[in-house]
């Protein structure tokens, strides 16, 4: 039987559905939990990523669901995916970073920047003098590297690097806390959660078992997707294996054809999971620097369209909040700030906008203006050509 096609639009409404970017999550208590572990964690790379992410996924969102959230230890903010900072559960946050262990590790011995500094470095004994000296007091990695630096005589700044890249290490409120500043400290999840974090032996049952739970929530998360997509979000390689064993239980599908005139790749999906119409309504939406729907795949076009990729990138490696409009990226918005003056969203479409889209950019942009800049007195929105 010939797998179906799925256009872009198809993956794209199927992505909005399931990242409540069609129609908010109800609101109320333990939404937030609820959200980031359906999502499996969120990019929480600024403070401030994750609660515009959340605003825009959960009706009626406050800074203050999320700061009580990280003051609770419910969630945390802790290196997963690709080796950046994510907003996880605590209960994910004992998990997905020792899986992830492997993509970590691989970087410290291989990257340029720090793997020198780390060649004589023995990796398990500095995870375990880092843990004992973390572990009674959080201490900012800048601490954190020179005491290490004691032991080893190399660059402190590798040596930080390379606890966060062995250990499961939190960054502690009030870091992240809307409204409050601070600078990170770490310790490890251990110590902030009052937990063991789950033991994941090299080509063990539990680790096998968790490697498909993880490729089972990204499909039910960012699906159809295909296995280089996974690969993609989690950092992690060899996962083929993995959607094989899987594979019979799975939705199978392929993606259209490249322009180059290629097959599109295998995609794999979760049984009953969403797939609306293409023409379901997806309202205009803001999207945050780091917004984990923007980087979960390898292949975007089912967000974004190949003519605009350009106009998201940065010369200056400030990374552009995205606007949403029937459904893709059509636009970027940033807040400009002045003394004595509103703080203004400041929209640039791509391309002109109908009157009807206008419209919708503007009332959205009001609420959202009103959450993101919450210490102005007054706020605009400015459509720019």
């Amino acid at each position: 039987m010939t797998a179906p096609v799925l256009e872009a639009r198809d993956l794209n409404r199927a992505l909005l559905a399931r990242q409540h970017l069609l129609a908010r999550a109800p609101g109320g208590p333990g939404v937030v939990e609820r959200v980031v572990e359906r999502l499996a964690g969120l990019q929480a790379q600024n403070p401030s990523t994750s609660y515009t992410t959340l605003w825009s996924r959960i009706e009626g969102f406050t800074h203050d669901d999320l700061s009580q959230a990280l003051l609770d230890r419910r969630v945390v903010r802790v290196v997963a995916m690709r080796g950046t900072i994510h907003l996880l559960t605590a209960q994910d946050a004992l998990e997905l970073p020792e899986l992830l262990r492997p993509f970590l590790v691989r970087d410290l011995r291989t990257n340029p920047t720090y793997a020198p500094a780390l060649r004589d470095v023995d990796l398990d004994e500095l995870a375990a003098a880092a843990r004992d000296v973390v572990e009674d007091e959080p201490l900012t990695p800048q601490r954190l590297g020179a005491r290490l630096a004691e032991r080893w005589d190399t660059d402190p700044s590798a040596l930080a690097t390379a606890a966060r890249g062995t250990l499961a290490l939190v960054q502690v409120t009030p870091r992240g806390v809307w409204g409050r500043s601070a600078a990170t400290a770490w310790t490890t999840t251990r110590a902030w959660l009052g937990r063991e974090p789950e033991p994941l032996a090299a080509d063990g049952p539990a680790r096998e078992a968790a490697l498909d739970r993880l490729v089972l929530r990204y499909l039910a998360a960012y699906g159809p997707a295909s296995t280089a997509d996974v690969q993609y979000w989690c950092g992690l390689t060899g996962l083929g294996r993995v959607v094989d064993r899987l594979r019979d239980g799975l939705d199978v599908s392929r993606g259209a054809s490249t322009a180059t005139g290629r097959p599109g790749r295998e995609l794999f999906d979760v049984p009953g999971s969403p797939r609306p119409a293409t023409d379901a309504p997806a309202p205009v939406r803001f999207l945050a620097d780091y917004d984990e729907v923007w980087i979960a795949h390898a292949e975007r076009t089912r967000i974004i369209e190949e003519a605009y990729r350009s106009r998201v990138r940065s010369p200056n490696g400030v990374v552009p909040g995205r606007v949403l409009v029937d459904g893709f990226v059509r636009g970027t918005w940033a807040v400009r700030r002045g003394r004595a003056a509103p703080a203004v969203l400041e929209v640039t479409p791509f391309e002109p906008l109908t009157a009807a889209q206008h419209a919708d950019v503007v009332a959205e942009g009001e609420a959202f203006a009103r959450f993101v800049a919450d210490d102005a007195d007054r706020h605009e929105v400015r459509i720019t050509a």
